[in-house]
């Protein structure tokens, strides 16, 4: 993400912030947008290597960076990891929900376990970090906090009904919490992503069939890439977005 080409937020310079799902794919590039503007960047993830090796890369630029490893579906273990980088970065003062898994699925195999499992991953671990870190942000009369829907569901797509529910809830999450937070200066929003061009999505799901769908669907020509939501994000969580709450911002080429 060019410096030089950005905007640069000076409100978001210092402040505490908190990603899920940060090691790899839009989360990596979370990280590194919030970094790059000096926040104080603590992030979530189940694979320790590829977020280990990314704190300690941005470390050695000298940016504000922990990691902790985490398995978000299970809810004490996520309170715990969000109070110990709560204990070194202070009260977080920004919460990107990004965490989430896609895996395909069909309907008729889905038993009550593997439901359960898709909603543990793509909805609870939202409400429950929102429900840890909003003590902190009631306190400072501030916040933002910005969780990731999907075009998926609006578009009708089938084949992972797990996820493109969970995904739908994320919406009514973010309206509840805007109301219940907003009297204390916490905004909430949705951020959502269309099809974006992630290493997973690469490697699993985007073939020639796929590439013809985005080609047709898009009103704008070229692919959605992770730093584009990663800009967004900075944007929503900065002072600059002070009265935008409750809201949907949609980053998918106009596929919508």
């Amino acid at each position: 993400m060019p410096r030089d080409r950005y905007a640069r937020y000076p409100s978001l310079q210092h402040r505490p912030v908190l990603i899920t799902g940060g090691a790899t794919g839009i989360g990596a590039s979370l990280v590194r947008a919030f970094a790059d503007q000096g926040a104080k960047v603590g992030f979530l993830d189940l694979e320790a290597e590829a977020g280990q090796a990314l704190a300690e890369e941005l470390t050695a630029q000298g940016q504000r960076v922990l990691f902790e490893r985490c398995d978000v579906t299970d809810i004490p273990a996520l309170r715990k990891a969000i109070a110990d980088l709560e204990a070194r970065n202070g009260p977080t003062l920004v919460l990107a929900n990004n965490v989430a898994n896609d895996t395909r699925h069909k309907w008729e195999d889905v038993t009550p376990d593997y439901w359960d499992q898709r909603v543990a991953v793509n909805l609870r671990p939202h409400f429950f970090a929102i429900q840890a870190v909003a003590p902190g942000m009631i306190a400072a009369k501030q916040g933002s906090i910005v969780n990731f829907g999907s075009v998926s569901w609006r578009l009708k797509q089938g084949g992972m009904p797990g996820y493109t529910a969970s995904k739908a809830a994320i919406y009514g999450l973010t309206r509840g919490f805007a109301t219940d937070l907003g009297k204390h200066g916490i905004r909430v929003n949705t951020l959502e992503p269309g099809w974006v061009m992630t290493e997973r999505q690469l490697k699993l799901w985007v073939t020639p069939q796929a590439e013809a769908e985005i080609e047709a669907g898009q009103a704008l020509s070229g692919r959605v890439q992770p730093d584009d939501l990663a800009r967004a994000c900075l944007f929503l969580a900065s002072d600059d977005s002070k009265m935008i709450s409750a809201t949907v911002l949609t980053v998918d080429g106009g596929w919508t």
